[in-house]
């Protein structure tokens, strides 16, 4: 079985972060572990507060876990700021994940600020030299290299510029663009286009996070980099195509539908 450690943020509405790595990697056969960077206060409806946990806090966290247990591949979402970041890449230069997967979560789907502005260059500098795998959506690209991304070619022309900052691969998520919904994977096998259908659907909280969790299940379990995004989208359509009502805003994606099946709503 596949050991997995997420160093993120807790939602405590459960459907992003910390919990819905956690949802992804059970429903895929991974056993997950975890390393929570802050808490929050949040729900369908969006980010009410964050409480980042002290970096040392977060430090002795990964390290616990790395001193006692294999750990076979990391994702990292929600970091929050340069002294955080700072912890988590001292730890990572320390044990040497085979696989990390980094997603560069800055702004909630409410708006509410997930890195400090500050915080961007410690993030591409400390982090970006480490990651396998980088999985910006356009908003993310855009504001790390400071340039517009309309259409294809500039989700291709962003993938090779965030590659030259240090992570290994990227993949440019194409779910903000209206006319469709395809990722561009740039890696060192070229670019490669992965079409996605745009859905009418109203409960995705989640998706990201989910999306590079399920990305570091593919991934650290052998599977080449186009195969992992194949069955990564394939998994978070699913969830999304089944997601769950609850609460007054956008719901979260269904990570184990496969599992329960229409019976359980």
């Amino acid at each position: 079985m596949l050991q997995l450690l997420t160093i993120a943020g807790s939602d405590s509405g459960g459907g992003a972060g910390i919990q819905a790595d956690l949802k992804t990697w059970s429903a895929l056969g991974a056993y997950g572990m975890s390393a929570i960077s802050a808490v929050t206060a949040q729900n369908t409806t969006g980010v009410q507060a964050i409480h980042p946990i002290p970096p040392e806090i977060l430090k002795a966290q990964i390290d616990s876990v790395f001193s006692d247990i294999r750990v076979d591949g990391v994702k990292i979402g929600m970091v929050g700021s340069a002294d955080h970041i700072d912890a988590v890449r001292l730890c990572l230069e320390r044990w040497r994940p085979a696989i990390i997967v980094l997603d560069p979560v800055m702004v909630a789907k409410s708006g509410h600020h997930l890195l400090e502005p500050q915080a961007m260059k410690a993030l591409i500098d400390g982090l970006f030299p480490l990651a396998d795998l980088l999985t910006p959506n356009i908003p993310e690209a855009e504001a790390l290299l400071g340039r517009s991304i309309e259409s294809l070619a500039d989700m291709e022309s962003a993938g090779a510029a965030l590659r030259g900052l240090g992570a290994k691969a990227v993949l440019v998520k194409g779910g903000h663009r209206r006319s469709d919904a395809t990722d561009v994977l740039v890696w060192q096998g070229g670019v490669q286009h992965f079409p996605g259908v745009l859905m009418n659907a109203k409960h995705t909280h989640g998706t990201g996070c989910s999306l590079s969790s399920a990305l570091t299940v593919f991934i650290a379990g052998g599977n080449a980099l186009p195969e992992a995004v194949a069955r990564a989208k394939s998994y978070v359509a699913q969830g999304i195509a089944h997601g769950l009502n609850i609460g007054h805003g956008h719901g979260p994606i269904h990570h184990f539908y496969a599992l329960w099946g229409k019976e359980s709503l």
